[in-house]
């Protein structure tokens, strides 16, 4: 097979994260969406793009994109695309879907007419009348968008944000994916301390400690791709084997997570653990004020609470005050806080040196970054 089209999704506000990463890994012509990053690249790239983005959701192939105003046309164009590619005899192959400002705008039909077509391409290609569908799961989505339809096949299963380390988590956790961009926003590098001040479940710190040490985070889970007819099986054993080539275990980490709330250090000690770094991360049971520090060039990264609720407001509204009162000082510490809160810096008693907009799931959040003092060494 010549080169594939990829897709590798993301949440809005991270495209430009995911397609540094997809070029950090070697690939080339690099398109960069809402909500997708384009590239091309040879089939193994599937395995190699699944075990190494962090911060993107899923990876999918791109099938064909054309421009669609009338079932008919969906249909046919449908059909005409190369199915058998990809696509065994025995194959699961639902067909999920999405409509965005398209003529076409009943999703169920949409669906329905694709898995028509798929199977109406697959009959003539593997010359059989019944597809049982008992086979490896190829879940194929359409999603037209000003009435460009896009057909893909995702490879990659569950959500790449499921690491395969957090089986216990709080209320409201921070997403893996979103935990990664957040670090790798910072530039913060591993011979640095790192601290996160509302731990909860500790994906701040487990993620800073993969990036710490260069460990791929799919490196522990498997994909939809694995159990398909045409993937070699050597694709995925040689990006694994190159995965464990390019960790660093020996690398150092000064990672502390700190909470209020003593059962939550307990659940991030046991994911730590669930993600291989029994003792490399530090959790403590603390408040925010109670944090003292004789280390310099240091990162914070926090998810406070956003006070959304309004038996929080003046809580939180509190915590925000002492996080500057506490952090402000730290003159050559970087810190970088998420929150939908409209008065941050307010009540943090600064203003962020930056600020960027992202998306904690469905919640429109700023990320405040405010820049330590290079040391003079």
């Amino acid at each position: 097979m010549t080169k594939i089209k990829l897709i590798a999704t993301a949440a809005m506000g991270l495209e430009a994260i995911v397609a540094k990463e997809v070029r950090d890994l070697g690939y080339e012509n690099v398109t960069v969406e809402n909500g997708k990053v384009i590239f091309e690249a040879e089939p193994s790239a599937i395995a190699r793009t699944n075990l190494w983005l962090r911060t993107a959701d899923r990876v999918k192939i791109l099938v064909g994109e054309f421009r669609v105003e009338s079932f008919e046309e969906l249909f046919e164009q449908t059909k005409a695309l190369p199915w058998a590619d990809f696509i065994s005899e025995d194959a699961e192959f639902p067909v999920i879907g999405r409509s965005v400002k398209s003529k076409l705008y009943s999703v169920p039909d949409c669906q329905a007419i694709v898995k028509k077509a798929v199977v109406e391409s697959l009959k003539q290609s593997h010359a059989v009348t019944w597809f049982e569908e008992k086979g490896a799961l190829q879940r194929i989505e359409v999603a037209i968008h000003k009435d460009i339809a896009s057909l893909t096949i995702d490879t990659s299963g569950t959500g790449l944000h499921k690491r395969g380390y957090r089986y216990l988590h709080n209320e409201a956790p921070l997403k893996e994916t979103l935990a990664a961009a957040m670090i790798q926003l910072t530039h913060w590098e591993p011979n640095k301390p790192f601290y996160d001040p509302f731990c909860g479940s500790g994906t701040l710190p487990i993620e800073a400690a993969m990036i710490g040490q260069n460990i791929a985070p799919g490196i522990n889970r498997s994909f939809a791709f694995e159990e398909w007819h045409w993937f070699d099986k050597v694709w995925h054993d040689r990006a694994l084997e190159e995965a464990e080539d390019l960790a660093k275990y020996d690398q150092p980490l000064h990672i502390l997570g700190g909470d209020i709330d003593h059962k939550m250090i307990e659940l991030a000690n046991n994911n730590a653990i669930e993600a291989g770094f029994p003792d490399l991360i530090s959790f403590k049971q603390m408040q925010v004020k109670d944090f003292t520090t004789s280390e310099e060039q240091g990162v914070i990264v926090g998810n406070p609470p956003y006070g959304e609720r309004m038996n929080e407001k003046r809580h939180v509204e509190q915590l925000y005050r002492d996080m500057g009162k506490t952090f402000r000082p730290l003159s050559t510490w970087s810190v970088y806080i998420i929150t939908s809160h409209p008065y941050f810096e307010k009540l943090y008693g600064a203003e962020a040196t930056k600020k960027r907009k992202l998306y904690n799931g469905n919640i429109k959040t700023n990320y405040f970054q405010y820049w330590g003092k290079r040391s003079a060494k």
